[in-house]
């Protein structure tokens, strides 16, 4: 009966030796494939998240494992850059406090200086071109070499009566 039965099991190839030995070149050919293709997902990628997620597991608690280390790894990493985005948020409020405050200092002094304008004007002799003002703003102009702006000589104007 058992020798029947292992003559039917296997069918009329159950004896062919050639066949279960192309079987075992198959299996193993197909095992060093998967070995080779799981140590380059691991090279390819250090933090393992690619290839825990391929890696055959014989327990549950080795697949556990392995994704409970690969959950810590992400958390580290999110840590960090969520460590990163605070440090990088507290220097742009230190920069832009520091903007602000440059700001109001440069707008201070703007009205200061337009305030000594103003005073000042009243004191320059009518007939020198400095008298007006906006007429100097006109003739005024920037130099982007020098870095400064280029204002017309003051020039008095003499008128004679005849």
């Amino acid at each position: 009966l058992q020798m029947l039965e292992r003559e039917v099991v296997g069918g009329e190839q159950a004896k062919n030796k050639d066949l279960k030995e192309k079987q075992k070149r198959r299996k193993k050919y197909a095992d060093e494939r998967r070995m080779q293709l799981l140590a380059a997902l691991q090279q390819t990628d250090e933090d393992g998240s690619d290839w825990v997620l391929l890696n055959v597991y014989d327990t549950i608690q080795e697949e556990v494992r392995a994704k409970s280390k690969l959950l810590e790894k992400m958390q580290n990493k999110l840590r960090a850059a969520e460590t990163e985005i605070k440090d990088l948020q507290s220097e742009f409020e230190l920069e832009k406090i520091d903007y602000l405050s440059t700001i109001r200092r440069l707008e201070r002094d703007l009205m200061l200086f337009q305030q000594l304008l103003d005073r000042v004007q009243t004191l320059v002799r009518r007939d020198c071109n400095y008298s007006n003002l906006e007429k100097i703003r006109r003739e005024s102009v920037w130099d982007d070499e020098t870095g400064c702006w280029k204002i017309p000589e003051p020039v008095i104007q003499k008128t004679r009566l005849p």
